[in-house]
């Protein structure tokens, strides 16, 4: 038996934001930032545009919602992750970079970073949010981690800033990677040994001498 039509108006209405940031998703990858136009993510979503502003009040706003959705609900979770676990530090360094490496490598949201990136000159709130709402949570929770390892004897002194730094730039690297470059490799580019290599080379490096 078919559902009642107001069950799935509702159902439909529920999954408009969600339908509405994949769209914006597939124009910001495909125009950028600048010459992405509401219009556009109105008609892939299939609602008019003023439908979207009923969700989100600007273009700007649209942005700033897929960052979180697609980047900081990732990090948030890490961190939960993280609070709970009560194993050695060099295990859940291994499991954070391992899970940022995977949606990484297969989420079609890493052209996020490449966008914040090239159009950073003429839109430096997105920039400032960016900067805030990913990047400083994200070196935040290396930083705990590094930190927490040294203090259980696991690591070297070394400094957790620049460590939390080094942890992310093969992830960053990679992410760009897929986002401009991959499309003109000779054969696929295998991130997953990239992040492997990334962290047997790290912990190396900050193993304790014997």
């Amino acid at each position: 038996m078919s559902q009642p039509a107001a069950q799935r108006w509702n159902r439909r209405k529920e999954a408009r934001p969600q339908e509405i940031l994949d769209a914006a998703l597939a124009v910001f990858a495909e125009r950028g930032f600048a010459a992405a136009r509401m219009d556009e993510v109105a008609r892939r979503a299939g609602v008019t545009k003023g439908t979207i502003y009923l969700y989100f009040s600007s273009k700007e706003e649209l942005f700033k919602s897929l960052i979180r959705q697609a980047i900081g609900t990732t990090l948030s979770d890490v961190a939960a992750f993280a609070e709970r676990y009560d194993g050695s530090a060099r295990e859940l360094l291994i499991s954070m970079l391992r899970t940022i490496g995977t949606v990484m490598r297969t989420s079609d949201r890493i052209v996020l970073p490449k966008i914040i990136l090239a159009e950073s000159g003429n839109f430096p709130e997105l920039v400032r949010f960016y900067r805030f709402e990913i990047i400083q949570k994200g070196m935040a929770l290396f930083r705990a981690i590094i930190a927490r390892g040294i203090a259980q004897g696991e690591f070297r002194d070394v400094p957790p800033e620049h460590v939390a730094r080094l942890c992310v730039a093969p992830i960053l690297l990679g992410a760009l990677w897929r986002a401009v470059f991959a499309r003109f490799d000779p054969e696929p580019y295998d991130i997953e040994a990239l992040i492997e290599t990334h962290i047997d080379v790290l912990l190396r490096g900050m193993a304790k001498e014997a």
